[in-house]
């Protein structure tokens, strides 16, 4: 009672088809596909660029001027 059989499961995938049609579904397919790939890359790239060491990062100082803002 709890899973359907492959007749059900065949069924559905045509409804699915009748209602949706084969390019729109193919279409979607290749959305899907290249969102994984990117998505796969992103996290390759994300692991090759670690940022530097943060106790790099602590001994530079930026020189900033601050300004008040005037009223117009």
């Amino acid at each position: 009672m709890g899973s359907f059989s492959i007749t059900h499961w065949l069924i559905v995938l045509v409804i699915v088809v009748l209602i949706f049609g084969t390019k729109k579904l193919a279409n979607v397919g290749k959305d899907i596909g290249s969102a994984v790939k990117g998505f796969k890359d992103g996290m390759k790239e994300g692991a090759v660029d670690k940022p530097a060491e943060p106790e790099q990062q602590l001994g530079r100082t930026i020189d900033v001027e601050v300004k008040e803002k005037t009223k117009s």
